[in-house]
């Protein structure tokens, strides 16, 4: 959830990053425009989640995330 001053996690409303102040906390953002045959047809949706909450999130996947190991950090 952006507000004009901040980046705040959807799941625990814990405040993940101010815009004018680079933080060094990780999030996941997601966007998503819904097509044809969905029950959101035409709908567009965002959210973010914090680090914490992600994890919550995907340890309840009944099949794991692919995870590699990257050697280079930009």
């Amino acid at each position: 959830m952006k507000t004009e001053e901040k980046i705040i996690c959807n799941c625990c409303k814990k405040v993940i990053q101010y815009e004018d102040y680079h933080s060094r906390t990780e999030y996941l953002h997601v966007e998503k425009e819904w097509g044809y045959f969905s029950n959101k047809d035409g709908e567009k949706q965002e959210f973010d989640l914090c680090e914490s909450c992600y994890d919550t999130l995907v340890r309840k996947f009944r099949i794991p995330v692919d995870s590699q190991e990257i050697t280079e950090l930009l």
